[in-house]
């Protein structure tokens, strides 16, 4: 809090007016609120306060970090062609930009510029599905955010080539940022959007990152998030969904080398016929850390959410999923299946999990399901009779595993680096996407 004091100024002078104008009540409402402490119910499995405790830096001057990226980054997806943009811990890269040619009125790019060619727009939408009255990390964001990346797709635009945001940290002492994303389709927009998260070097790395994403009457909307960080950082990312009437979206998060990690998805299905399928999964090992929240809300009847995650854990590394679904009076007809299926390889590690449905509804379909074991004997049994050394067969069956969460997504060429990716990490090899040297 002392920081924002004493730096209000500087950091208003570097931000867009859109930023500024919900960071006084941001500042109140962390004030009021704090960090989640370990007496919190939703946070019992992640210490904040400790996260939090390092002496971190922050770029309030946005001083320029120098990063080639055109030297330190050549990822291309077989067979998907992106617009490829990025941001340097938590500033806008404006020096590379796709020379890629949008249909008029589409945008992706910072705030002040999205401000500047659609002015107004942000100011509708920034803060109104994050709210920080209910949660100090997202307060402190808002509190402190100095740039944010928007994808504006305007009504009965299709954009066929997906938009990817690459954040990279680099720093060269221990750095905290604060990003933001804002996603705009209007009604019957559709769009697909990749972030990918790596960290450059070995310097303690906090970030945390605000996802808004509002999605009109039948839009379409696919949302993967690919985490490919370092051991030595720490990420506390929110997602927040609103949908309206018969929209579509789909959103897979995927971590696949991390430090602490926690991951919130918040939905609220607004208009009837709106569609959620929402996926994820975690590779650990180490000491690494991932901790899931994800609460789905009907407020609308003949909706549709179907929920799947997946995590894989070996040696000391320990994992958390809460998912809860909310069935709110009226919403009749829902239909909302919820899934969390876990393997803990090594004794040491260790899996918590609680799925909760509140239905204040009738006529209604919810089920959830969890379970936490290890691999199948049998079926290890049978792969090995048939010649497969012991650690191919258990690769195989773990790939296998996961290829349920990565076979959601739409994105054929996304969908195979993926599993190849998997295979990388589950080998034990450091996971990198195609030619990048950002993890090296």
């Amino acid at each position: 809090m002392a920081l924002f004091t004493k730096y209000e100024d500087v950091i208003c002078s570097h931000a867009a007016d859109e930023l500024n104008s919900l960071r006084r009540q941001a500042f109140a409402d962390f004030e009021h609120l704090g960090l989640p402490a370990a007496t919190d119910e939703d946070y019992r499995y992640t210490d904040v306060s400790q996260a939090f405790s390092s002496n971190y830096g922050v770029n309030l001057h946005r001083f320029a970090v120098p990063v080639d990226t055109n030297s330190v980054f050549h990822c291309d997806v077989p067979n998907l062609s992106t617009a490829l943009y990025f941001v340097v811990n938590d500033s806008f890269h404006a020096a590379i930009r796709p020379e890629i040619r949008f249909p008029e009125g589409v945008f992706a790019g910072d705030m002040k510029a999205f401000g500047k060619q659609h002015p107004g727009v942000a100011a509708r939408y920034y803060g109104k599905a994050a709210s920080t009255d209910w949660n100090g990390i997202i307060a402190l964001n808002t509190m402190l955010v100095q740039d944010a990346f928007v994808v504006y797709i305007p009504q009965d635009v299709r954009l066929k080539r997906p938009i990817q945001l690459v954040n990279i940290f680099r720093n060269d002492a221990d750095l905290m940022a604060n990003r933001r994303i804002l996603v705009i389709l209007e009604p019957r927009a559709e769009a697909k959007l990749l972030v990918c998260d790596h960290s450059m070097n070995g310097i303690k790395s906090l970030g945390t990152q605000v996802v808004e994403i509002f999605a009109g009457e039948d839009a379409f909307f696919d949302y993967c998030d690919l985490e490919e960080s370092h051991l030595l950082t720490t990420r506390f990312a929110s997602v927040h969904v609103e949908q309206a009437a018969r929209s579509n979206v789909l959103m897979n998060g995927i971590t696949l080398n991390n430090g602490l990690t926690r991951n919130d998805y918040c939905v609220s299905l607004n208009g009837e016929g709106a569609v959620t399928t929402l996926c994820g999964m975690a590779i650990q090992d180490r000491n690494q850390h991932v901790d899931t929240h994800t609460h789905i809300v009907h407020a609308a009847p003949r909706c549709t959410s179907a929920e799947l995650f997946k995590n894989i854990l070996k040696d000391h590394a320990t994992g958390a999923f809460c998912g809860r679904i909310t069935v709110r009076e009226g919403a009749d007809k829902t239909t909302a299946y919820q899934t969390n299926r876990n393997l803990c390889t090594g004794r040491e590690a260790v899996m918590y999990s609680k799925p909760q449905l509140e239905i204040y509804a009738d006529d209604v379909k919810c089920s959830h399901g969890m379970s936490t074991g290890q691999l199948d004997e049998q079926a290890l049994f049978y792969m090995r009779s048939r010649g497969l050394p012991e650690d191919e067969a258990r690769l195989m069956l773990s790939i296998a595993f996961m290829s349920e969460v990565t076979g959601h997504i739409r994105l054929d060429g996304l969908k195979e680096r993926l599993y190849r990716l998997v295979e990388k990490r589950l080998r034990g090899e450091l996971a990198r996407c195609a030619e990048c040297e950002v993890c090296a």
